[in-house]
């Protein structure tokens, strides 16, 4: 195993990492922009360096910077997390040419995976079911030919990259030449690549995911799979394992088929194969992520893997400790992603301070975090403060678990999307497992009410108790008896008097 790792993340998939490297007995490295430089992660790690300014792309996408913080340091390895450089191969063997270790798939791997029309080649190769779409550098008369063979509607995306940028629905003609422009544009500042291709939209589908680990002695195995339907504009919201719309012959099969997808590009180290499942049972292979997934805790809770130690002990060269057949998934999991958005405003971007925090625990929670009292959320980078995650032996006690600790988590100071979190695990159509892709977005998409009435009653109780502790409160004080000099007694004092009945 290494002996000193570096972290290039930042927020809490780089506190969760250096927890997994602690936990290895692994010294830790964390670096960071001047934006973080009080941040959770750099307090927690052994050692920090600055990196650059606050914008990304001179900080955490700054591939010198961080390559010379690993050297400084004397890192034998780097983590990527996930986001900023995680999928990019040019760092990955930025990092390998510096005689480092990478924690992560060989720079091959993610360059075969990384752009998507490559990938829908290799996966129809290996006998992979994929979406039906088009090549990549299409003019726009030939993406429009091709949305009429394929059929309206379609989406445009960005051929590198994910996380929903560089993506726009496309419901008719029309609409092509300005979907196309806008995620051009949107794909070539997030991923320096402005090709796009077509892929024809799965209406009402589910997506569901695979997560696969492999090493580098021919061992390839997968966790389960993972519910992440409940999205807003291509942004997961709430993950669950396992999905309660695939039957245990299903799973199977999925997973089957995710490991022959990994297979096929020599694949290693913890991978994510994303499905989408349409209402009569077919999947269909939507991308792969080279890299660990924000939702990987729910896999763990109901496998027992920890897949970033995984991931620690793969890039070191180590074999597998399990087999498929000692892969066993218990109980159920449900994952809320915390953002720092404001839900009742179109979910905008809210930074400033925490003023006052209360985080909830208790059995079967785990709370993932990256934020203090006190601690200034940034608006240069993704709005993702937590997540929360919970386990429960079935789906329903993990729905009511879910519920009592979102209520008992408080973040003073900023607008977060806590109050939308609580209100959908108090939707019956979650509770029922009615849902899919539209659940938030489509036309009968999920809605947020202004106040929820249990809040409000919450809020009466509180006041009627508070109004009713102020009169008794008086009442002490005017039946306070006085001493000899008429000045009112101290009850404390009274308590001690003798033949008194009062505190002992």
């Amino acid at each position: 195993m290494f002996r000193r790792v570096l972290v290039a993340n930042r927020g809490e998939i780089a506190v969760r990492i250096l927890r997994a490297c602690g936990e290895r007995g692994l010294r830790t490295v964390a670096v960071y922009s001047d934006a973080d430089r009080a941040a959770l992660h750099v307090r927690y790690a052994n050692e920090a360096y600055r990196i650059g300014p606050p914008p990304a792309r001179d900080s955490y996408l700054n591939i010198s910077a961080i390559i010379d913080a690993a050297r400084t340091s004397e890192a034998d390895a780097i983590h990527p997390g996930y986001g900023f450089l995680a999928e990019n191969d040019v760092f990955a063997q930025a990092v390998l040419d510096a005689g480092l270790a990478w924690v992560g798939p060989t720079p091959a791997a993610m360059r075969a995976m990384g752009n998507k029309v490559t990938a829908r080649r290799m996966m129809m190769a290996a006998g992979v079911p994929v979406v039906p779409g088009t090549e990549a550098g299409l003019s726009e008369a030939e993406n429009l030919r091709a949305a009429e063979d394929i059929g309206y509607p379609v989406l445009v995306k960005a051929a590198a990259g994910g996380g929903g940028k560089g993506m726009r629905l496309v419901n008719e003609p029309s609409e092509m030449p300005r979907a196309l422009a806008a995620a051009r544009r949107e794909a070539q500042n997030a991923f320096g690549s402005d090709a796009v291709y077509l892929e024809k939209v799965i209406t009402r589908a589910r997506h569901v995911e695979v997560q696969v680990l492999a090493d580098s002695h021919g061992n390839c195995i997968h966790l389960g799979e993972r519910e992440c339907s409940i999205q807003r504009r291509h942004q997961k919201l709430i993950e669950e394992a396992p999905s309660v719309a695939v039957t245990p012959e299903l799973a199977a099969e999925m997973g089957a088929v995710a490991t022959r997808a990994a297979r096929a590009v020599n694949y290693t180290n913890a991978g994510t194969i994303e499905f989408l499942l349409d209402r009569s049972g077919r999947f269909y292979f939507l991308e792969m992520n080279t890299r660990l997934q924000v939702e990987h805790p729910v896999t763990q809770m109901v496998t027992g893997v920890d897949i970033v130690k995984e991931q620690l002990a793969i890039a070191a060269g180590r074999k597998l400790r399990w087999t498929q057949d000692e892969i066993r998934v218990k109980g159920h999991a449900i994952e809320c992603r915390v953002n720092a958005e404001d839900p009742y405003n179109n979910f905008l971007p809210a930074g400033g301070r925490v003023t006052s925090l209360a985080e909830p625990t208790g059995p079967g929670v785990r709370l993932e975090s990256g934020i203090y009292a006190g601690f200034e959320v940034s608006l240069f980078y993704d709005p993702l403060l937590a997540k929360l995650i919970v386990w429960g032996e079935t789906r329903p006690e993990a729905i009511l678990r879910m519920r009592r600790a979102l209520d008992e988590y408080r973040i003073g100071g900023i607008r977060t999307t806590i109050p939308f979190h609580e209100q959908v695990m108090d939707s019956t159509r979650f509770q029922g497992g009615q849902f899919d892709t539209s659940f938030v977005d489509g036309p009968d998409g999920f809605r947020l009410s202004a106040i929820p009435s249990r809040n409000l009653a919450q809020v009466a109780a509180v006041a009627a108790a508070l109004v009713e502790h102020e009169r008794a409160q008086q009442a002490v004080v005017l039946g306070t008896p006085c001493d000899e000099h008429g000045t009112r007694m101290s009850m404390w004092k009274q308590a001690s008097r003798p033949g008194s009945t009062g505190m002992r």
